[in-house]
């Protein structure tokens, strides 16, 4: 689904006053935002970028994060567009996507400039909305972007588009197909799938989210966290996931006589 571009900013400014008027929600952020860093290789060359940073929030556990969006705003590093990045070839050892993949409308030709600024070794670590029955439930019915599950996913972009003039696109389940199943295993040859974690994710969306009701009291989040932990061991029951990718690099050649 495509709304105008706009409405992407729009929902920023408002997730920032939710966002500071929600401690209960910092906190569950701060879970997934530990998930992300303990995925982040040590030694790795290269930025630690994250795209899409709407608020800027995951500094708290990665400082070195650029911090990028579509929008400029004083809490950001810089602006970006995931299909044209201003960063030098291989200049980035880390790619953050939170809740981000999701927005991409032509995911393979993101990938495909996302291979272009990864130094060899690089990942991309994508944090995303699961379709497990808690995401089926929760993101298809109180959620506003659609879940797009019936939709095409057009792959690579048409000739001629321009990332500058894309439009706002969301469909929610759009990485549980991709990553989740056998579907796209050839569109991701040239990736290596790390790992794909799924997490219930039950103390975030009884917290609230951004916009809904928050249904428990902060005190009661390690309670909620045990929840998630029985629940987590299946994926029929996520709403979230975690997918670690890195770029195949060709072999070197064997100079040997």
């Amino acid at each position: 689904m495509s709304f105008s571009l706009e409405q992407h900013n729009i929902e920023i400014q408002e997730n920032r006053e939710s966002w500071a008027g929600k401690p209960l929600l910092r906190k569950v952020y701060s879970q997934f935002h530990r998930e992300i860093s303990h995925r982040l290789k040590p030694n790795q060359p290269g930025l630690i970028v994250e795209l899409g940073s709407g608020i800027g929030s995951i500094k708290e556990h990665i400082p070195q994060c650029i911090t990028t969006d579509m929008f400029p705003n004083p809490w950001l590093d810089r602006v970006e567009n995931a299909y044209q990045l201003s960063f030098d070839q291989g200049a980035v050892g880390h790619l953050i996507l939170f809740d981000v993949f999701h927005h991409l409308r032509y995911p393979g030709t993101a990938l495909q400039e996302f291979s272009r600024v990864l130094a060899p070794g690089g990942r991309i670590i994508v944090f995303e909305p699961a379709m497990g029955l808690i995401g089926r439930i929760v993101f298809g019915h109180f959620h506003h972007e659609p879940l797009g599950l019936g939709d095409e996913i057009e792959w690579n972009a048409p000739d001629g588009f321009s990332g500058r003039e894309a439009a706002y696109y969301a469909a929610q389940g759009n990485a549980s197909r991709v990553f989740g199943s056998k579907a796209f295993h050839e569109q991701l040859c040239k990736w290596r799938i790390v790992e794909v974690k799924y997490f219930s994710g039950f103390a975030y969306v009884a917290s609230g989210g951004f916009r809904g009701p928050q249904l428990y009291p902060e005190r009661m989040l390690p309670f909620f966290n045990l929840i998630d932990s029985a629940l987590s061991k299946s994926r029929k029951f996520a709403s979230r996931m975690l997918v670690v990718l890195e770029r195949k690099d060709p072999e070197p050649s064997d100079t040997r006589k």
